[in-house]
Order: C-alpha cells, then structure tokens, then sequence
C-alpha cells in the first residue's frame, strides 16, 4: 500500500502553486474548476512519484496554524544532500519565509531545516 496524495485547502490557490512550482520543483497540472461549486485544485507531482492536491473553494474557515498543535505537522522534502539543504533553507529565509530550526542534524540523525512557508504551513527539508 502506497499513499496515492496528501490534500490541503489554502487562500491564494495560485501563489500556493508558484511556491511548489519555484521552490521545490514541482510540476502542475492545469488544474481543475467545478464551476457549480467553485471548487478549485491542482495536482503538484514531484520526482519519485509523490502529489500534493492543492484545493481552494469559496468560504473557507482559515484557523490559526500553531506549530505545537494536534494534526498534520508537516510535509517533509528530501532534496538530496546538505548542501541543497543548506541552499534551499538560505533561499526560502532570503524571501522572507521564517526558518524555525535548523539546518541542523536531529538527535535521530536526520539532517534537516524547517521552514514556516506559504499561509502558515510548514515544511521539512532534509537530505
């Protein structure tokens, strides 16, 4: 058994998309619009095979996101090795996105930074 997606709701459907697109190269589809709805999505897909369904609709409860809660904590992207770590946690700080720890190596041998990044959510980025 494989996890065929992960699926989130946001605000700003197309900034969501550019982010997944610039900084971690994604690809996108050309999206989906029920126009009885208005439900609005996209499939991001990245290398090996994994798809973030992206999804917006018309009056949506945006919550606060705190990063010590219950739920979903993150999504983590392997980027291949520390120096891209290095590199992508630099370039994600330097457009303003708020870097919470490291890059660094975990007490369980992970090395990796995570990164408060688009409407609140964070993600990991590792080796």
């Amino acid at each position: 058994m494989k996890i065929e997606h992960i699926a989130m709701y946001v605000n700003d459907l197309e900034a969501v998309r550019d982010f997944f697109v610039k900084f971690l190269d994604g690809h996108s589809n050309d999206g989906y619009h029920n126009k009885t709805t208005d439900f609005r999505s996209y499939f991001i897909c990245f290398d090996g095979g994994a798809r973030l369904e992206i999804m917006t609709k018309p009056k949506l409860e945006d919550w606060d996101k705190p990063l010590n809660r219950t739920g979903y904590a993150h999504i983590a992207f392997s980027v291949g090795s520390k120096e891209k770590v290095d590199e992508l946690t630099e370039r994600l700080k330097s457009d303003g996105f708020e870097v919470v720890s490291g890059p660094r190596t975990t007490g369980d041998g992970y090395y990796e930074s995570c990164v408060v990044t688009i409407e609140g959510n964070m993600i990991e980025i590792t080796v």
